[in-house]
């Protein structure tokens, strides 16, 4: 077995490939064999455009005077927002807000991949509507929440992805489940939410199925609250991804396709997904960030009390961004087993 290789946790970089929540996933599968199995995955991946049972379909408040993205033509840099999302409580046509985003950026030139996950509580305009903590701009609809991260990080939006608790638990659960290092004891139990959500982990190196993987990466009842469950979660879907690519076999993508695409909602073509697949084939990953970064991050109270999270220069964050996308370009290294990824990647997660 070859050495291990040192990952610096505190700034999320990595040379490998990225899991990027759960549709990127899906794209790292399409890579290895859509080509045998095209006709099921094909079937699989338009589902998950179909708009007939969109959450988004009948809400009156969605995407009002916001414009379509921008389109991808193949050779430009494309990115895409990903939304995690806790439909728990959510009534019958309203639309849940984004428990987790990220933001994937693919550079088909450079072949560099740059990942950015952004703080939920982060306090900015929306179109039309003031400003708000920035998990809140999923609400008026998805071409209202690429708008609004397109503005804060100065780059344009042009796919999003949108699954839920049920999407990722799936996904974890059709692999298999991960063995993984849990840094500590993970204990948040409340009433409210009833016992299916409390969380309740042991530490130490284990097995975590799809219920076990949600608990790890929704946990943030610590000191650092989000700071660290952004690190935590970008730490663990590598392991996933990892796992993925060393471990599923070519019959069995269809199968996992087909267990996942229910909880998806995406505004990408099959088309889209497959000129996706091959720009992530020929690219490594480049910088893995959190928005805002620590140094330009402020504590700020709203009108009403409530506590949320400032930006110190809209002009040095976009500054930031583009630094990050334009680093230099990264060097492909073999990948490590994932019994080792897995280890690796839990270091200075605290």
């Amino acid at each position: 077995m070859p050495p291990r290789k040192k990952r610096h946790a505190k700034t999320g970089k990595s040379k490998k490939k990225p899991l990027l929540w759960t549709l990127a996933i899906i794209l790292l599968l399409i890579i290895g064999g859509a080509i045998y199995y095209f006709t099921s995955i094909y079937t699989e991946l338009g589902s998950m455009s179909n708009t007939e049972n969109s959450p988004f379909k009948n809400a009156e408040t969605v995407d009002v005077d916001t414009p379509e993205p921008p389109k991808w033509e193949g050779t430009e840099p494309v990115n895409i927002l990903l939304m995690g999302v806790d439909a728990r409580g959510v009534k019958k046509g309203e639309i849940p807000r984004s428990d987790t985003m990220l933001v994937a950026s693919l550079d088909p030139v450079k072949k560099k991949i740059s990942v950015f996950s952004i703080l939920r509580d982060t306090y900015v305009p929306i179109p039309d509507h003031g400003e708000k903590r920035i998990n809140s701009a999923i609400i008026y609809g998805p071409n209202t929440a690429m708008q609004t991260v397109s503005d804060l990080l100065g780059i344009p939006i042009q796919y999003y992805v949108y699954t839920d608790f049920q999407g990722f638990i799936k996904l974890v659960d059709a692999v298999g489940g991960v063995d993984y290092e849990v840094e500590k004891d993970m204990v948040y139990k409340t009433i409210a939410d009833g016992p299916e959500y409390d969380i309740d982990l042991k530490k130490g190196y284990q097995h975590l199925d799809g219920n076990k993987a949600l608990q790890y990466v929704r946990f943030r009842h610590d000191a650092t609250s989000d700071f660290t469950r952004t690190e935590r979660q970008r730490a663990f879907l590598k392991v996933v991804a990892d796992k993925l690519i060393k471990t599923t076999s070519i019959i069995k993508l269809p199968n996992i396709l087909s267990q996942v695409t229910p909880y998806i909602e995406t505004n990408l073509t099959v088309n889209d997904m497959w000129k996706l697949a091959t720009v992530g084939y020929d690219s490594t990953m480049g910088g893995s960030e959190q928005i805002p970064p620590m140094d330009l991050l402020k504590e700020e109270t709203t009108s009403d009390g409530s506590q949320v999270i400032g930006i110190r220069s809209e002009k040095k964050l976009k500054e930031f961004v583009q630094d990050t996308l334009n680093g230099p370009e990264p060097t492909p290294t073999p990948s490590s087993s994932p019994e080792t990824t897995s280890n690796s990647n839990t270091s200075g997660t605290q």
